[in-house]
């Protein structure tokens, strides 16, 4: 049924083509740099025809860390409708409520528009929510002709991301564009919490945004300057040298995690003596598990803020969450309902505060990426069965087992690796958030096994350039 809903919308469908030949490395490189610049312009073309982005942001908890996105610009959703799209998409797939075989060119073409027209769906719908909600000002004052003109800005930029993706997914590049984007992200807001040069008052004079700008600043310009490095370590609510050195440690221990892994000796049944390994790491799904729980979290906090605005005193509503304003912010907080127990608490004094919250929070990060880790192989083509399947395709099998053992043993090794993995990476997300790391647990985790996916890419793909071998 589904294959008959998405066929006839397949030939309008932006798509890239695949190459038709092998992309060398330097081409790669440069279509990567390409893409990223494409991106970062758009994240500082502003809107034409909005009247106010003061407004509450809906996606504020997660905007640097899954959207990619920027406030009031071309990229005000990001990579947003893509992962959600996706997410959905495999779930349907995962839990045979859709039949795909994977085996199949035509449902394979099939499931990836299903993908891209889910996409560009929710990109629509996401926008106008946006519009009508009042985030770019009053309907009344907007006009008819500026909403449509936003949405439709909204709706190009959102196929102009899903593009830049497909190009570098198809080969044209490296690696993907959501994790190229999200990456980007995050390590501009580290740079820019450590360097900027801004200068801002919050009731103690004025002081330099930049974390390591401050503590230079502080300690020249302070008398006492034990009071002064005190200050530049733990001075709240703007970046600090604590935070910086807690960022730095949490990328320290996540990279060391990485090199956890269990190396399964192979054989091949077609080649007398040859021999390899097939290494199972303990981050075996990667960031997916956090990138599936943040991308649940921030539709619920997309949905539920939009709906308290309209409907403040809907029971419903208040069970998704209760929402307020701090001071003279227009950004509104979770102060109650589902989105304030799945928000991380702000620092220790808000654990201690409020320590159901925490344990509900903690409870909730650990099983959402222990079960997301585990179901995600089963979707994505990961699982025991499928890597077997992959093995035999090759003549392989794992030495001092027979054949038909194959799944058995591997199931030994991946579904353990996948759920554990996951909450290792829950856990440190957990310790990053509550150290005060730059740009959140959820960013720099998924920063740093990004940039490490990259280093690994160049190292293959260099390796492939110089007519080497490389085992991955």
């Amino acid at each position: 049924m589904w294959r008959a809903i998405v066929r006839p919308f397949v030939p309008f469908l932006p798509e890239i083509e695949n190459p038709t030949k092998r992309t060398a490395f330097r081409e790669k490189v440069m279509w990567t740099a390409v893409t990223l610049f494409i991106y970062l312009v758009c994240c500082q073309i502003p809107l034409y025809g909005v009247k106010n982005t003061k407004s509450s942001d809906p996606l504020y908890f997660v905007r640097a860390v899954l959207a990619a996105s920027n406030r009031g610009t071309l990229m005000e959703l990001g990579i947003s409708p893509i992962i959600t799209s996706s997410m959905i998409m495999q779930f349907l797939a995962g839990t045979r409520i859709i039949q795909v075989d994977q085996g199949l060119k035509e449902d394979r073409a099939l499931f990836s528009g299903a993908e891209k027209l889910m996409g560009l769906i929710i990109c629509l719908a996401e926008a106008s929510m946006y519009v009508f909600s009042g985030m770019y000002g009053d309907l009344s004052v907007l006009g008819t002709g500026n909403a449509i003109l936003i949405i439709t800005q909204l709706f190009v930029a959102g196929m102009i991301v899903l593009l830049l993706d497909e190009l570098l997914q198809k080969g044209y590049g490296l690696g993907s564009g959501i994790s190229l984007f999200i990456a980007t992200n995050i390590c501009e807001t580290i740079v820019w919490s450590s360097l900027s040069p801004t200068t801002i008052n919050i009731g103690r004079g004025k002081e330099f945004e930049g974390a390591i700008i401050a503590f230079f600043h502080l300690l020249i310009t302070r008398e006492s300057k034990i009071r002064a490095f005190r200050e530049a370590l733990f001075r709240p609510d703007l970046p600090n040298i604590s935070n910086l050195v807690a960022t730095v440690l949490v990328f320290a221990i996540v990279i060391y995690f990485q090199g956890f892994r269990v190396d399964l000796p192979v054989k091949s049944n077609r080649i007398r003596g040859a021999q390899g390994s097939y290494p199972i790491k303990l981050f075996y799904t990667s960031n997916i598990p956090i990138i599936l729980q943040t991308a649940l979290v921030s539709n619920l906090y997309f949905v539920s803020q939009i709906l308290y605005r309209r409907y403040p005193t809907n029971l419903f509503v208040n069970i998704m969450g209760r929402w307020t304003t701090i001071q003279d912010s227009a950004q509104m907080f979770p102060i109650g309902g589902l989105a304030y127990y799945i928000s991380r608490p702000r620092n220790i004094a808000a654990v201690l505060e409020d320590p159901l919250r925490a344990i509900i929070y903690l409870a909730f990060i650990l099983s959402a990426c222990g079960l997301f880790s585990k179901y995600w192989i089963e979707v994505s083509g990961s699982s025991a069965r499928d890597v077997a399947r992959q093995l035999r395709d090759q003549q392989m099998t794992l030495k001092g087992h027979r054949d038909t053992s194959l799944v058995k043993e591997l199931n030994r090794y991946i579904p353990t690796a996948a759920a554990f993995g996951g909450i290792c990476i829950g856990m440190l997300t957990i310790m990053a958030d509550f150290l005060g790391a730059i740009g959140s647990g959820t960013g720099i985790l998924m920063a740093v096994t990004i940039i490490y996916q990259y280093f690994e890419i160049f190292a293959k793909e260099g390796a492939n350039d110089s007519g080497l071998m490389f085992f991955g």
